[in-house]
C-alpha cells in the first residue's frame, strides 16, 4: 500500500485527487491540505511514501516545499502550469502531471510510484551486515539500522524493533561497511542513518526518542550529506 498526502490550495483539485484514489486499491490517501505550513508539520510527525504537490501555490511554491521536505518522499508534481515540469523532473519527482488529469494518467503516474517502491524494499532486503557478537555471527538488516554508538572498545548497534547488538569492534571498522549514502558520523561516539533521522534541532539529530549530539569536528560533513536529498 503507497501511504500518501496532498497538498494543493485549491480544494477543488484536492476533491479530485481524492476521488482518483478511491479508484486505485493500492493507494491510502490519508490526509489533504491546503495550507503548506500545516502539511509540513504533518510530515515531520507522520511520515509517509508519496506526496501530491501543486507547484503554483500562494504562500510557497512547490518547489521550495519539496526542498525542504524532512524525509526522502517520492513526489508527483500536479500543476496547470508546463513550464515548471523541468525543475520538476531536475528534482528527481516521479512524475509531474498537468491539470486536468484522467485517469489513466494518474494510474500511470502512480505505477511509476509502485515500481520504484517495489525496487527499493527488494535493495532493502537483499542489503545487511553479518556482525560478530555474543560468539556467534547475527545477520542484521542494514535498512534496519537506526544508530551505532561508540563506547571505548566496542560499539551497540541500535535496530528498529530488535534488540541492541553488541559487538567489539572499531567506529572505522563498520562505517566502511555501510553505504556513504545511507549513514553518516556526527560525532566521534555516533553514526546515524540519514534516512531515520526525524528532525535536527541545536545540533541534536533527533532518531526516534533518541537525541544524538552533533560535533564541531563532523558537522560539515553533516550538513553537506543531508543537504544532497534537500
Amino acid at each position: 500500500m503507497i501511504r500518501a498526502i496532498a497538498l494543493d490550495d485549491e480544494p477543488p483539485a484536492l476533491d479530485v485527487l481524492k476521488a482518483l484514489c478511491e479508484q486505485i486499491d493500492y493507494v491510502d490517501l490519508q490526509k489533504t491540505f491546503t495550507k503548506a505550513e500545516e502539511a509540513m508539520k504533518h510530515l515531520r510527525k507522520y511520515p509517509v511514501d508519496l506526496l501530491f504537490l501543486d507547484i503554483n501555490m500562494p504562500s510557497v511554491s512547490g518547489i521550495d516545499f519539496y526542498k525542504n521536505l524532512p524525509h526522502k518522499t517520492m513526489v508527483i508534481f500536479t500543476t496547470a502550469y508546463s513550464e515548471y515540469a523541468v525543475e520538476g523532473f531536475n528534482l528527481n519527482a516521479v512524475d509531474y502531471i498537468m491539470k486536468p488529469f484522467s485517469l489513466s494518467r494518474f494510474t500511470q503516474a502512480l505505477e511509476k510510484v509502485k515500481t520504484q517502491m517495489n525496487y527499493q524494499n527488494q535493495n532493502a532486503e537483499q542489503q545487511f551486515l553479518f556482525i560478530r557478537a555474543d560468539y556467534s555471527l547475527v545477520k542484521i538488516p542494514i535498512a534496519d539500522i537506526l544508530f551505532i554508538e561508540g563506547l571505548d572498545d566496542y560499539l551497540k548497534i541500535h535496530i528498529q524493533n530488535q534488540k541492541t547488538v553488541v559487538a567489539r569492534m572499531t567506529m572505522k571498522a563498520i562505517i566502511e561497511k555501510l553505504p556513504s549514502k545511507d549513514f553518516i558520523r556526527v560525532h566521534r561516539s555516533f553514526i546515524v542513518s540519514i534516512n531515520k533521522i526525524e528532525k535536527i534541532r541545536n545540533k541534536m539529530v533527533h532518531v526516534g526518542e533518541e537525541e544524538i549530539p552533533v560535533s564541531a569536528s563532523y558537522e560539515k560533513d553533516f550538513l553537506a550529506a543531508i543537504q544532497k536529498d534537500v
